[in-house]
């Protein structure tokens, strides 16, 4: 009998043994292609041996010292490589152990930046329907993902939400996607005007949202007017890349295809590829010299801040996906992949919608493909689809609730940036035997 406290308690989850490059094993030697990379974490796949050696190397050194009394060489040289590839003003460095504890670091620096310049009266945070933002109370109420915010909703600060930029669901037949873009940006205007002009902290997106609605990129011209409308109102604006950054859209930050800057960003998953567990929230020097110039100290810190072996780990992945071409290779076989989808499904009677930027791609499911209905929630095709990808050999990431919290279905894919060609093929097989089982 187990004493792990699993995600769900009636799952019987196979014992994983090893990876290899893009495949887990499992103690019966089964292999399974990693097309989900976990939650979009493994871009680089599975034992490398340059990462491995890093840690190693590390641990012979220093595993651990409080960042109360020290810091280190590797979380230094990580917080340079990342200011020297991050977009322009953004500064500094906060170094984290995962995309919640990065997401709450960003919304306590933006409320004690207000503090340190004496706007004390700026409370209010505005964020999207159809977000998630991390597991801990303040990421969680900040996110729009209504059935993981349901049963603690007595516990969560007030956060509002504004419409999502979700083109396939949102657009409406006679506007152009730039008119789109500009209806739903300008909802953020609105929403601070009825707040307060003088009240809001920032305003909160994902550049391509994630698990929530499934690989959904911002359509052009709308964080520019969003950028826009924050500069007009000083409110800031927080970018959560946890799943969408360190090159797994095609750049290394995912606002850059979008050529905006924002005043924090919060980044993970892919800045360890799973090898250590870390985060960080990167800022602009105007609020870093904002605290710098008032108390002096980020009234936040956990005990694994800065943590050199994660450190070591995170700037050894870094080196791979920039000097070593890895997000370039990315945007590359994302195209491939996103060629291979629509080829073998972008006509499927059942998949209303192929859509995401670089290795990071999903699918929509639906009942009827002209009229975009979904399938009844009860039915729940997306955790079948899951358990026959499983069964074929291919782990996706699937998520219900896709268009309003309980409606809607689709699949994530977030492969390692190291597949070959031959990966592509395996993994649109897999998912047509999955889709021809369930649907």
């Amino acid at each position: 009998m187990s004493h792990i406290f699993p995600r769900h308690t009636k799952s019987n989850l196979p014992v994983v043994a090893r990876g290899e490059g893009v495949y887990l094993y499992d103690q019966s030697g089964k292999a399974y292609f990693d097309g989900s990379g976990g939650a979009a974490v493994s871009c680089l796949g599975h034992g490398d041996t340059d990462v491995t050696e890093a840690i190693k190397t590390q641990l012979d050194s220093i595993a651990f010292a409080h960042t109360s009394f020290f810091t280190s060489d590797p979380a230094e040289q990580l917080a340079d490589k990342l200011i020297t590839h991050a977009p322009k003003g953004i500064d500094r460095v906060y170094l984290v152990s995962g995309g919640s504890e990065a997401m709450e670091a960003a919304l306590k620096l933006a409320r004690q930046y207000f503090v340190e310049i004496d706007q004390p009266q700026r409370r209010h945070i505005i964020a999207r329907k159809q977000s998630y933002h991390g597991n801990t109370l303040g990421a969680l109420a900040t996110g729009g993902n209504e059935w993981r915010r349901a049963p603690f909703a007595p516990m969560l600060v007030e956060t509002t939400h504004i419409s999502p930029c979700f083109e396939y669901r949102g657009k409406r037949a006679e506007e152009t996607t730039l008119d789109y873009g500009l209806r739903i940006a300008n909802e953020l205007e609105t929403e601070i005007q009825r707040l307060g002009e003088d009240s809001v902290i920032a305003f909160v997106a994902e550049p391509v949202v994630g698990a929530t609605a499934g690989a959904v990129p911002a359509v052009q011209g709308y964080l520019k007017r969003i950028r826009e409308i924050c500069d007009q109102y000083g409110v800031l604006l927080i970018l959560d890349e946890v799943m969408c950054g360190m090159g797994r859209t095609g750049t290394l930050f995912a606002s850059e295809q979008d050529d905006v800057v924002p005043d924090i960003v919060a980044i993970a998953k892919g800045l360890g590829a799973g090898y250590q567990p870390i985060g960080a929230m990167l800022c602009s020097a105007a609020i870093y010299k904002a605290i710098e110039n008032g108390s002096g100290f980020f009234q936040h810190g956990h005990t694994y801040i800065g943590h050199p072996v994660a450190s070591a780990a995170a700037l050894a992945v870094l080196t791979k996906l920039t000097d070593g071409g890895l997000v370039e290779r990315c945007a590359m076989m994302g195209d491939k992949l996103n060629d291979a989808l629509q080829h073998a499904f972008g006509q499927h009677p059942n998949i209303g919608d192929i859509r995401g930027r670089g290795l990071f791609r999903a699918l929509e499911f639906v009942e009827d493909r002209s009229t975009k209905t979904p399938f009844a929630p009860d039915r729940a095709v997306h955790k079948s689809l899951k358990k026959e990808c499983f069964e074929a050999g291919l782990i996706c990431y699937p998520m219900g609730g896709t268009i309003d919290g309980r409606s809607g279905d689709h699949i994530l894919l977030a492969p390692p940036f190291i597949m070959e060609d031959a990966h592509i093929d395996e993994i649109v097989s897999k998912l047509q035997i999955a889709i021809n089982r369930v649907l």
